[in-house]
């Protein structure tokens, strides 16, 4: 590195980086790290170029572990960058462009070093590195400075309090990126982590101070999905010598590294994705779910959870209670339109989740808009390209849709509003449907694509308890929803052919000799009579018929209905018939409750969620690339 260009496959014979990893001591005041820190090569562009580039790093990373025992140099490295994180701020008020390349270069290459290092070592072996402190011969001290503390500290601080500027973009990029590999133990390991370095520094000590702050920061960076700045916009211009700062590294990596979309490289199976538009909204994101997944420590609740869990909108003027910690306020207006707008990733649809279960605050509030559309449409749109979405994404969309679903108020809402021409969905013109016949549609395709092609028990389940929530609440459904819910429980029927011959049997064996022996099924009774009635009807006609039909069904059909709610699907049919004559409908409901389902963590959540979080990690992070053999865990073909 230093004042002159290089290229990725020269840096393990750099002098400077040989400098930095070898076996003298360089002083924190040493004009060496100018030097080290002016430096530049063409930027990574792919994936590939990302390997090359962490290949280079490990060797050096590698000689600086078995020298920084002796040398102290990574702990001189990290007071440089500290002592430069205090004049910031001002450096970017005053515009001090080489300052703030220089010290996002120290940065940089403390997370390279970082991550190899986590990779390499015990959790023990790292702190020892970090807490290194030149004694004089013959000399002891147990004070020793916690220089991993610190950093974190100061990250926390350049993330939550640096203004966000052009020149300071990619620094901030680079610190959330820098946090991110500091978690990143948990990718060497196959089991969740329940006690680390992260529940060490993050959960309590001179970081805890900051966990409202730094939430806020990295939800407003998702809310305002800033861009990168134009590539050049900040870089200075060469000298004609080759001496001096050229680009910086940085600099190189705003035409590169942060408009490059990483799809985890080797194993991955992630489909391609469009162009990333704001890498600090996607970095800053992957570490909110990072830090609001960390189990709970030993003997405190995971602080970044309760933040999210209790902050409220910018309009609500109520005092907090004194009981919640780590409160804050956001415009919920401003995220609501940002979730409504990226539920393209997995990563915005698992923030949704997480915020409509964990926070009763924003749960209010988006079920109390007027135009609920914009955010269950792009639900819907997932699930409906099931084909096309991993399992996990696929999966948040739908316990989304079953949270939603669990109020009555959304069911009945659902059904009021027009939608026009439904362009994505392909099996049949919808020139104009209701939101609530549409997500009908849309759960009952799921269902059916379930049975024939994954048959998954969790999503066959989660589907028919969102449409029996929904079920006691259909309005005027689209004729085509109407259709596919009869031909679904005519499926379902066959699926499920003996306990309904079961059921049937009990109740003939009930009626006496006189009675008309009832049906095998609540379809055929109703067909029976629309065929007596003729071949030519109107919809009028048919709607007529079926209600004398519900006036004239035996109330000993009820219980048959009483055994058929033993399956979903039955209750939801149940209530599409119920619906046709109020009056029964009122009998019907005193004598069988209305069923509801309610969405529940399973025990242990962290074991499905962790691995989940940092796969999205892997697959999405910005310029940042782990070696696939190195991963515990979670497989390589996992979602």
């Amino acid at each position: 590195m230093g004042s002159n260009s290089s290229r990725i496959g020269d840096l393990p014979k750099n002098e400077y980086l040989k400098k930095l990893s070898g076996t003298e001591s360089v002083s924190e005041n040493d004009p060496f790290w100018n030097q080290l820190l002016s430096f530049s090569f063409p930027a990574p562009t792919s994936s590939t170029e990302l390997k090359l580039l962490e290949e280079a790093t490990v060797s050096v990373c590698r000689s600086l572990v078995v020298n920084n025992p002796r040398t102290g140099n990574l702990g001189a490295l990290i007071k440089v960058f500290l002592s430069r994180t205090k004049e910031l701020k001002l450096s970017a008020e005053c515009q001090n462009h080489i300052f703030i390349w220089q010290t996002h270069n120290a940065l940089f290459i403390i997370c390279c070093l970082l991550k190899v290092f986590i990779c390499e070592m015990s959790e023990e072996e790292l702190q020892l590195h970090f807490t290194y402190e030149e004694k004089s011969p013959g000399s002891y001290s147990s004070d020793a400075e916690d220089l991993l503390e610190e950093l974190l500290c100061c990250l926390m601080q350049l993330i939550t309090d640096i203004p966000l500027l052009d020149i300071t973009y990619e620094i901030s990029v680079e610190a959330v990126s820098t946090m991110v590999v500091f978690l990143s133990c948990q990718l060497f390991h196959k089991e969740v982590l329940r006690q680390s370095i992260s529940h060490k520094y993050l959960m309590r000590g001179r970081c805890l101070p900051y966990t409202s702050k730094l939430v806020k920061t990295l939800l407003y960076n998702f809310i305002r999905q800033e861009k990168p700045p134009p590539p050049g916009a900040h870089v200075l211009p060469q000298q004609s010598d080759g001496g001096g700062l050229l680009y910086g590294l940085a600099s190189g990596v705003a035409t590169g590294l942060w408009t490059v979309f990483t799809l985890g490289g080797v194993g991955s199976k992630a489909a391609a994705t469009p162009e990333l538009s704001s890498p600090l909204a996607n970095q800053s994101l992957l570490l909110l779910l990072v830090l609001a997944n960390l189990t709970d420590a030993a003997d405190t609740p995971n602080p970044y959870r309760q933040a999210i869990m209790s902050f409220k909108n910018t309009q609500d003027s109520s005092p907090f209670p004194s009981s919640i910690p780590h409160a804050f306020q956001i415009n919920f207006n401003s995220l609501y339109t940002a979730l409504c707008e990226q539920q393209t990733s997995d990563q915005a649809t698992l923030l949704l989740y997480t915020l409509l279960h964990q926070n009763s605050n924003v749960r209010t509030y988006m079920l109390a808009r007027t135009d609920m559309e914009n955010l269950v449409l792009p639900i819907l749109e997932i699930l409906y390209h099931v084909e096309e979405r991993n399992s996990h994404h696929v999966y948040m969309a739908l316990i989304i849709l079953l949270i939603l679903t669990e109020d009555d108020g959304f069911n009945r809402s659902i059904h009021e509003v027009i939608l026009k021409n439904i362009t994505w969905y392909s099996e049949r013109v919808l020139t104009e449907i209701s939101l609530g016949s549409l997500l009908i549609l849309v759960v009952i395709r799921t269902i059916q694509y379930n049975m024939t092609r994954t048959r998954d028990k969790y999503l066959h389940t989660n589907c028919l308890a969102a449409l029996a929530n929904m079920s006691a609440q259909f309005r005027s459904l689209h004729q085509y929803a109407a259709q596919r819910i009869i031909s679904l429980f005519s499926l379902l029927s066959k699926k499920h052919n003996k306990v309904l011959e079961q059921a049937t049997q009990s109740l003939r064996g009930s009626l006496s000799s006189n009675d008309v022996p009832l049906p095998d099924y609540v379809i055929t009774f109703f067909s029976s009579r629309l065929l007596q009635a003729g071949a030519e009807l109107s919809v009028e006609r048919v709607l007529e018929i079926i209600k004398q039909g519900a006036v004239a069904l035996p109330k000993d059909r009820l219980k048959l209905s009483r055994l058929l709610r033993h399956t979903r699907g039955a209750h939801i049919f149940e209530n599409v018939y119920l619906n046709l004559q109020p009056c029964w409908l009122s009998v019907a409901r005193q004598k069988f409750p209305e069923l509801k389902f309610k969405y529940v963590e399973e025990e242990q959540p962290e074991e499905f969620f962790i691995p989940y979080v940092w796969s999205l990690v892997y697959n999405s992070a910005v310029g940042l690339y782990w070696n696939p053999q190195d991963i515990q865990l979670f497989t390589m073909d996992s979602d």
